[in-house]
């Protein structure tokens, strides 16, 4: 009997006979047409069938059933079989040989022997492939779930209806109990024999079971990449890996008396405090440290960290190496606050480090961002973070500046920023070339078990969309703990790439000291009880080994207790809390000590008239020679180009005009966002691309001076949350850079309303963090249904921090106490930024306004007709944005210019009662109205009528014109949307009428 299959590069026959089975080469153009491996009906790779050439078939029956045993299992790597001259003439068939497979450097043992039984059959015993196959597909793909990970032993991690299951006995693989005392030559691709070339079986499946199937369960044979796979087996496989030194184990067994001794000392202290502590998961504290001594002593010098709340104090203390009585002195309620602000509770704190890292005698910067309690919320700010010090130092590869990640089990597996955060990693305008994430698998989230918790068996599963390898861990092991950090460091600072560390662990209390887990959790925590602390157990070990004798542990512990009371009594001194002590992004040189900024003045923004034209002339060529760019692009460059022969710039040209300027002053300059390269509204262009060359591009305004900053513009991934997570911590880092993201829409900013409402607007008030971060929303009605149309600045407004009753005395000041500054550009100047306006005729500015001398205007006042005779005005409406142009047209299509005065409000909060004020008094006979296109109960309406109220110390009544009070931002109708319009511009102008409130 035969089944003939073909494949492309050579085709062969595979003869499948009784007895026998034969390889024949076959002409390429005699096989059948569209026939190929994809095209088989059994569908396997070459090395299926290869398995199949080295089993003894009797019958063809046993052929069928073999299959349908390793059906299940996933395919191995096709082979790479590089032929060698046929022998015999044209026409004739003859056996084809293959090279040596020590020459090929076969990818896995199974094809290793595939091409000794080409050679010669006799080479390859029948039972070598079974034991292959059971090491590589049993052993290394499956032995993390029976690994020895739960220290509780109650399997919460991986919940029973999802587990893969146990391994697969030898006898799955046609292996019989004789086979196990044979010896095996072992392959090139295993580590487990050391010094050794063969074992008997019995042998190599007890090393393989240590290696990966005791306190460490390793997830890697998903990668992709074969020098990765090997680089993590030889860490886990060569016998003696995890030898550990007495002196190690002494300083392993001293971090360990800290960070236990540390907890208790707090619940001995304050234990109806909440604290969120580290009882079972004391192993964190030696991770975390050999992480930083491992990495420190492969040159890195900074240290980026972001976690949650739990074990927060313990890091800070004990990694971080915060003072302790500054930890101690916050759980006092009576300590009086020093700086402005809200401040936030002790386990939400961040703090900046400098040290020397005492194992490798190097400095070394830590710094522990603050986050609130949304959890993951932080990780795409510690991402941001680090890649602008990376960024700012030069280090281009990741090898000075890393960033670790701590994460919790629910949260991990449950929190979509997560996912966005891992597909930033390996983007070029994002990666960190990085990240070592450390998840404490306390089993359980707030009262939710994990079968009710996740769908994965892990909550690491996320991980494995970036091919990162999961090191499981029984966290009550530590030398486990420390052995699989060491690996985790090597492993990124190797091939910076992100790793993940799964600590799996309990947590001894509720999930606050306060709280109580037997509610929902009675048997686990019944189990818990009866759980000896992983100190206890590690240090009886020791003193076993005779690594350390009882009395130096207990002078250990008397130690480390003395300097935790020392610290205490310390702590009843401090009578004030300063709240910038506690930075995690210190700005030094850029505010006074105490936090003050060093000047009270708003410089000049305009730049010179040569300054001017020459940036113009770049934003409208082409710096490259011998560069075709799109048609269409021409003409967008030529159209600048009349502008500024005209010295006038519409929105594109005068964003041109502002980051060229800031880059020629040395100022970097970052823009990012979905689109933002070319921009939404296909204006903006900073981005040129070759017609005829693939990744060819051209960045003009990367030439605009020879010392100028360099300027970064690139497209994001399609995340909001992510992404300005990300450019919040890039903006962390220096204030001297200009860091912007932009939406694609301005209603896209809702789907990233954490890192709003959780850092950016209150990050000052609660952490002493400063940030200059600029968000670019497009806005504005324009009849394109509800979505798209709406930036939603009322919610922004709502969340300004101006007392809509107080008039300022000082409006510098007000930039100094404002929490965030809105405005809504009519002119170009960017934030709340507009759609229509980037083409429209009169949205342009002159020169003029941008020389030496210039500043940015909080309001642009009426410079029309209404100032010649302002006794005649009868009405002044006050604006923002886009409706100002159709008012304009409005009240020139009805004559009435003369009696109405239209002012234009481009700075919004902090707002400008000053000269809000100064224009009342200009027009003193006039009614004030707002206008908005907006509707009532959104917009601006709700913040800006109480402050002209105030501004003109509520003797006049403010009108409103703009459309009613809704639930969606705008209609789907084109009509609709023009009867609306239509209808406030009448009562905009409708004089002798009251319409709206007052």
């Amino acid at each position: 009997m035969k089944y003939d299959c073909y494949w492309r590069f050579p085709t062969f026959r595979l003869s499948v006979g009784a007895n026998e089975i034969k390889a024949e080469r076959t002409n390429f153009e005699n096989a059948p047409a569209k026939r190929n491996h994809d095209s088989h009906p059994w569908n396997y790779s070459l090395n299926w069938l290869l398995l199949l050439i080295i089993r003894p078939f009797k019958r063809m029956q046993h052929l069928r059933t073999t299959i349908a045993r390793l059906r299940p299992m996933a395919a191995l790597q096709t082979a790479r079989c590089a032929s060698q001259p046929v022998q015999g003439g044209p026409g004739e068939r003859a056996l084809r040989t293959f090279p040596s497979a020590r020459r090929l450097e076969a990818s896995n043992y199974v094809e290793e022997m595939y091409f000794a039984w080409l050679e010669n059959p006799g080479n390859v015993h029948k039972a070598s492939a079974r034991a292959s196959l059971f090491e590589k597909r049993n052993v290394c793909v499956r032995g993390h779930h029976i690994a020895k990970l739960d220290p509780l032993e109650i399997s919460l991690s991986a919940p029973l209806s999802k587990q893969p299951g146990a391994l697969l006995p030898p006898g799955f693989y046609g292996l019989l109990e004789s086979d196990l005392d044979k010896v095996f030559r072992l392959p090139t691709t295993t580590f487990i024999g050391g010094d050794e070339s063969a074992l008997p079986l019995r042998e190599i499946i007890h090393r393989l079971e240590m290696a990966y199937c005791q306190q460490i369960g390793v997830e890697f044979m998903f990668i992709n990449n074969m020098e990765q796979c090997q680089w993590i087996r030889e860490r886990f496989e060569r016998p003696g890996a995890m030898h550990f030194s007495v002196e190690e184990k002494r300083t392993l067994l001293a971090r360990m008396v800290r960070s236990t001794r540390f907890e208790e000392f707090l619940q001995r202290k304050w234990s109806s405090e909440k604290r969120f502590g580290l009882e079972g998961c004391e192993a964190l504290i030696p991770a975390l440290k050999t992480l930083i001594d491992v990495s420190s002593g492969r040159g890195v010098d900074s240290v980026i960290m972001g976690m949650p709340h739990r074990g927060r104090l313990n890091v800070l203390a004990n990694v971080i190496r915060t003072e302790l009585d500054q930890i101690f002195c916050q759980f006092d309620s009576k300590l009086e606050a020093a700086d402005e602000g809200s401040g936030d509770v002790k386990y939400h704190l961040g703090m900046y480090h400098r040290r020397m890292n005492r194992v490798t005698d190097r400095e070394i910067t830590l710094s522990l961002m603050a986050n609130p309690s949304h959890l993951e919320a932080v990780d795409p700010v510690v991402q941001g973070k680090t890649k602008a010090e990376q960024f700012y130092c030069g280090d281009t590869e990741g090898k000075r500046v890393m960033s670790i990640l701590l994460h919790g089990d629910a949260a991990f597996a449950g929190q979509g920023v997560v996912y966005e955060t891992f597909h930033l990693s390996d983007l070029p305008s994002y990666t960190t070339h990085g990240t070592i994430h450390v998840v404490v698998n306390n089993q359980i989230g707030f009262t939710t078990d994990p079968r009710m918790a996740r769908s994965s068996a892990y909550p690491t599963d996320v991980a494995r969309v970036v091919n990162a390898p999961i090191f499981h861990v029984n966290a009550d092991d530590p030398e486990a703990v420390v052995y699989v950090c060491k690996v985790a460091a090597d492993w990124r600072n190797t091939f910076h790439k992100d790793v993940v560390v799964d600590l799996v662990c309990y947590r001894r209390n509720g999930h606050n000291e306060m709280d109580e887990p037997m509610f929902t959790q009675p048997l686990m925590y019944k189990k818990i009880k009866q759980q000896k602390g992983v100190l206890q157990k590690y240090a009886t070990a020791l003193i076993s080994e005779g690594v350390v004798t009882s009395q130096e542990y207990e002078e250990m512990v008397a130690e480390y207790d003395k300097v935790c009371e020392d610290a205490y009594t310390r702590s009843k001194d401090e009578k004030i809390l300063h709240v910038n002590h506690w930075l995690d992004s210190p700005w030094p040189g850029f505010f006074t000590f105490d936090g003050q900024p060093k000047s009270m003045s708003v410089p000049s923004t305009g730049i010179s008239e040569e300054d001017l034209s020459h940036i113009g002339n770049i934003a409208s060529s082409v710096p490259d020679k011998d560069f075709t760019i799109h048609g269409g692009l021409s003409r967008i460059l030529k159209a600048r180009a009349a502008m500024v022969e005209q010295r006038v710039c519409d929105w594109a040209l005068a964003e041109y005009m502002a980051f060229g300027s800031l880059l020629k002053e040395g100022v970097h300059v970052r823009l990012s966002g979905q689109d933002a390269e070319r921009g939404t509204f296909s204006h903006r262009h900073h981005v040129l691309h070759h017609q005829n060359v693939d990744k060819s591009i051209c960045i003009p305004m990367n030439h605009i001076a020879k010392d100028q900053a360099p300027y970064t513009v690139c497209n994001s991934s399609l995340s909001e949350y992510g992404v300005l997570g990300f450019e919040l911590g890039f903006a962390m880092a220096s204030p001297n850079a200009l860091v912007l993201w932009e939406a694609q829409f301005g209603d896209f900013h809702n789907t990233a309303q954490c890192i709003i409402d959780q850092f950016i607007c209150p990050g000052q008030a609660k952490w002493a963090r400063q940030n200059g971060i600029v968000l670019l929303l497009p806005h504005g009605m324009e009849g394109m249904g509800p979505e798209h149309s709406s930036a939603r600045p009322e919610r922004f407004l709502q969340m300004c921090n101006d007392d809509q009753d107080v008039f300022p005395d000082f409006a510098v000041r007000q930039l100094y106490d404002c929490n965030w500054i809105v405005v809504n550009c009519s002119t170009p100047l960017i934030v709340f930024t507009p759609k229509s306006l980037l083409r429209h005729p009169e949205a342009k500015s002159s020169f003029d306004q941008m020389l030496p001398g210039t500043e940015f205007k909080r309001i642009i006042s009426e410079e029309g007709p209404p100032l010649a005779s302002p006794d005649r005005v009868r009405r002044i409406i006050f604006c923002t944005g886009k409706v100002y142009y159709e008012l304009a047209r409005e009240r020139k299509h009805r004559g009435m210019e003369e009696q109405v005065a239209i002012v234009r409000v481009e700075q919004l909060s902090p707002f400008p009662f000053d000269l809000v004020k100064e224009e009342v008094e200009r027009f003193h006979h006039a009614d004030l109205m707002w206008c908005q296109e907006e509707h009532k109960n959104q917009g601006y309406h709700d913040y800006i009528k109480p402050r002209i109220r105030t501004a003109v110390a509520r003797t006049r009544p403010v009108l409103y014109a703009g459309r009613g009070p809704a639930a969606a931002p705008a209609t789907g109708n084109k009509q609709t949307h023009l009867a609306e319009l239509q209808r406030f511009l009448d009562t905009a102008f409708d004089l002798p009428g009251t319409s709206g409130e007052q």
